[in-house]
């Protein structure tokens, strides 16, 4: 059996990062894990390729190579998935498509042959089984969690990592908290459920052996979800294994703010190599924070818990969003406050969208409310329910948002401030490699001579040269995701005021 496994290309988005990517010569941020982890999942003797749209076209010759067409995706993947289903029937080669895009809409998608949902530990088998019968459904599907013990090493030899600007790892699937907005829970539980600290380190030695030196980031939705397990296991094993390796990985991952009230966890995690977390802060207004039910930052000084996470070396990105029943007029102003007061370089702020099955999705469809579908993207300047606000007034509102925050002065002066907060150097020194230096100059043009803010650009050179020398790279990769997240927001403004 020939398989093939399809990534999806992802739109121009926040977290595309494609107009960054240009500045390092690659093809997208991470590679497609989830597909990688499928694959170990197929029998060992059957023939495996993996194209990942985002770094390079599919062939008609990859079509008719193919038995089988495994076909992954998640929501903001929608339009590239069905293009690729398109092209399969044309090819006559069947579809067997699964991930987050298909376990939540499956019915919408014509042309499918097979959809294996939910976790592919669980259901992949049973279609497996079926298959060698001759007697495959059409729809797998389960109530159950799958122990992830059961989950194989990913087959990293079916990618090339000189396409990736990053590596990733998966410890953990599942929250204990229960968002209105998020629909994580619907996907993966509340129970948080892990692997070992022997498979972790397994994976990392894997991702070693393929050559990869840089950034490594755990693409959990809550890194810190069993943190007994964290601070006993598994973080004191990465503490070992990077210093017995020399730190070749700087890490990330996602975590709840509630982070930094465990100072023995965020030592621990800063002693692994770990060098930025991304939060989930949404809001500054508490009847907001009230309405959508996000526990962890109840009760809490959002400002000081940040400075925390900084201080102790963390590179604090945050999710803000605004479009809450509960959003007063004013808090437009009070989220770019709060922003800049924070130092928050990173901040996606996005307009609220209701993912399908979230209790948010069920509770608008009870108010008769939802409007369109869910795009999976809430920088696009689009919502899929009416909100509150007056419509236009929230589109303004947040427009000027995101062009105050993201504007040359503002951004680089949120990168000043950043830096001048954060606690202890990164441990992890990539080598200068040619790239990096290609990275420079390309800044140095686009940002120093064509862009935009160019005086404030060469401010924060001379400044970090001068005052942070050891954060420079730091600096100058901060300055390149600014010039991206400027081009999608003007990009996807001007789209929805055509």
């Amino acid at each position: 059996m020939k398989v093939l496994l399809v990534c999806p290309e992802y739109p121009d988005t926040f977290w595309s990062f494609k107009h960054a990517l240009r500045f390092v010569s690659k093809g997208a941020g991470q590679p497609p894990l989830g597909l990688l982890t499928v694959a170990a999942l197929l029998p060992p003797e059957w023939e495996k390729r993996l194209v990942d749209l985002n770094v390079r076209p599919l062939a008609d010759g990859d079509l008719h190579w193919a038995d089988l067409v495994f076909l992954g995706g998640m929501a903001v993947q929608d339009e590239s998935a069905r293009r690729v289903i398109r092209r399969c029937r044309e090819a006559g080669t069947p579809v067997v498509a699964g991930g987050p895009l298909f376990t939540a809409r499956h019915a919408e998608f014509d042309g499918v042959d097979h959809f294996v949902l939910n976790e592919a530990e669980i259901t992949l088998p049973l279609f497996l089984d079926d298959l060698r019968r001759g007697c495959p459904k059409h729809v797998y599907t389960t109530a159950a969690w799958a122990d992830l013990a059961t989950t194989p090493l990913p087959r990293w030899e079916l990618i090339d990592p000189r396409h990736y600007a990053t590596m990733n790892i998966q410890y953990s699937r599942g929250c204990p908290y229960d968002c209105e907005f998020c629909d994580v829970t619907v996907l993966f539980g509340h129970a948080p459920r892990t692997k070992s600290a022997g498979q972790v380190i397994a994976e990392m030695d894997a991702i070693l052996r393929t050559g990869w030196r840089g950034h490594l980031f755990f693409v959990d939705d809550n890194f810190i979800g069993n943190r007994v397990k964290l601070k006993r296991e598994v973080l004191p094993r990465i503490v070992h294994w990077m210093e017995e390796h020399g730190h070749p990985f700087s890490l990330g991952t996602e975590a709840s703010l509630n982070l930094s009230d465990d100072p023995e966890l965020l030592t621990l995690m800063t002693r692994a190599g770990f060098e930025e977390v991304f939060v989930g802060i949404e809001t500054p207004n508490v009847e907001s924070l009230e309405e959508c039910r996000k526990t962890p930052n109840r009760n809490r000084d959002l400002l000081a818990s940040v400075r925390t996470l900084q201080q102790a070396g963390l590179q604090v990105q945050a999710g803000f969003i605004v479009g809450f029943d509960s959003d007063p007029p004013v808090i437009f102003d009070r989220m770019i406050r709060f922003i800049e007061e924070s130092g928050i370089v990173v901040a996606m702020v996005g307009l609220l969208s209701a993912p399908v099955n979230s209790r948010l999705h069920e509770r608008l469809g009870r108010e008769n409310r939802l409007l369109r579908a869910f795009t999976g993207n809430n920088t696009d300047f689009t919502m899929n329910f009416v909100p509150r606000m007056d419509p236009e007034a929230l589109l303004d509102g947040y427009r000027r948002v995101v062009r105050t925050l993201y504007s040359p002065a503002a951004y680089y002066r949120r990168v000043k401030d950043f830096l001048e907060t954060q606690g202890r150097p990164a441990r992890h020194r990539a080598p200068v490699e040619a790239v990096h230096v290609r990275a420079l100059l390309e800044s140095m043009l686009m940002l120093g001579v064509l862009g935009r803010g160019r005086l404030a650009y060469w401010r924060l050179v001379a400044w970090s040269l001068l005052r942070r020398p050891r954060q420079f790279s730091t600096a100058i990769t901060l300055a390149i995701y600014g010039f991206h997240f400027r081009r999608v927001f003007e990009l996807h403004g001007q789209a929805r005021t055509a």
